[in-house]
């Protein structure tokens, strides 16, 4: 997400976290509780420093208010991002010194698997503290790694979306996918087996190459991937992607992917609009992983996170809809009805 104007008060509490011993060193931005608990992943990330990694904890933090509140759950919005040390260290020290400091904030805030973690991280965070999710699930419970349910929910939203826009399903048509870490990844395998035609990027050779191999795609640079030739081009890397430069060299009709904080600059939203290229706004269609995560942290079951990521799908439709009949940008459309559910809470709460 990019700075603009809001009707939402400001972020309840931003929380330092550093311990030199155990190699900690990061923030929790919690952006809002009207709903719930502020609840989103924790990044693990290089970060040039903590100016940096405090404006991503920021972004992301608003980001999840958005989403959860488009999918209708009891929480607010909250991130953790953590600065990668240098050098060797102790990883399981660090998540579980990482792990006090979510307890000692005594369930404001719940954290779970971002960019960066792993289940076995959030283990370590779990033996320090309760408010975590994303951990291996019981049988019938939801739980484990949340990123089979972002790839899920982004896929059957580009399939909606492509119906709306392109008025096509999915068979026989090229997209361009920039990332291929989990969600990016499996987001692939869907589309291969969708009958797509592939086109990915990614910095990491090792991984992009492998899942070229397997599926037939055709691999550019990372720089090249989003004016390639193709229908619909999906960011599953980190945020920025869509940069005025980028959306000028867009050939696409479409963007729709996981990645969070795809608009880099305020004018991108209006400038794929007078482009003519729809976009399905990214915290509305990548909500699985959250859905996953609190259906974890409230007991409930594996059917409880299908139904509501079922959900995503004909809700980036309706959206798609309304924005075209109202002539605005899709992204403007869902902040503002995301706005209205947050604001009526916080008057419900005053």
């Amino acid at each position: 997400m990019v700075a603009r104007p809001t009707r939402l008060t400001p972020p309840v509490e931003c929380v330092r976290l550093y311990d030199a011993d155990a190699g900690l060193d990061g923030v929790i931005a919690i952006h809002s509780t009207a709903l719930g608990p502020g609840a989103g992943g924790c990044r693990f990330w290089s970060y040039a420093g903590m100016d940096e990694a405090l404006t991503d904890a920021l972004r992301l933090a608003e980001g999840m208010s958005y989403k959860n509140a488009l999918a209708g759950l009891p929480f607010g919005g909250a991130k953790a991002v953590i600065r990668r040390p240098e050098g060797e260290f102790d990883r399981a020290r660090l998540f579980r010194a990482f792990g006090r400091a979510v307890e000692q904030l005594g369930g404001l805030y719940v954290t779970a698997e971002d960019v960066g973690t792993s289940v076995e991280d959030m283990r370590e965070v779990a033996s320090e503290s309760r408010h975590v999710a994303g951990l291996p699930a019981s049988e019938g419970l939801a739980g484990g790694d949340p990123s089979p349910w972002t790839a899920q929910g982004v896929f059957e939203s580009m399939r909606a979306a492509a119906r709306f826009v392109l008025d096509s399903d999915l068979a026989g048509l090229t997209v361009a996918v920039q990332g291929t870490g989990n969600v990016g990844a499996d987001l692939c395998r869907r589309l291969a087996d969708a009958g797509c035609r592939l086109v990915i990027a990614d910095p990491n050779p090792g991984r992009r190459d492998r899942l070229a191999a397997i599926l037939g795609a055709t691999i550019v640079g990372v720089e090249e991937i989003a004016s390639e030739k193709a229908e619909i081009f999906a960011p599953c890397a980190l945020g920025g992607a869509l940069t005025p430069e980028v959306v000028r060299n867009l050939k696409a009709k479409l963007v729709c992917g996981a990645a969070n904080n795809q608009l880099g600059a305020l004018e991108v939203a209006d400038l794929l609009m007078n482009r003519g290229i729809a976009y399905a706004p990214d915290y509305v269609v990548n909500a699985g992983g959250i859905i996953s995560v609190s259906a974890e942290y409230l007991g409930e079951s594996q059917s409880d996170v299908t139904d509501r990521v079922a959900e995503i799908a004909p809700r980036v439709a309706t959206l798609l809809d309304r924005a075209a009949r109202e002539r605005r940008s899709p992204a403007f459309v869902a902040d503002e009805m995301a706005e209205e559910i947050i604001v009526g809470a916080q008057r419900v709460a005053a």
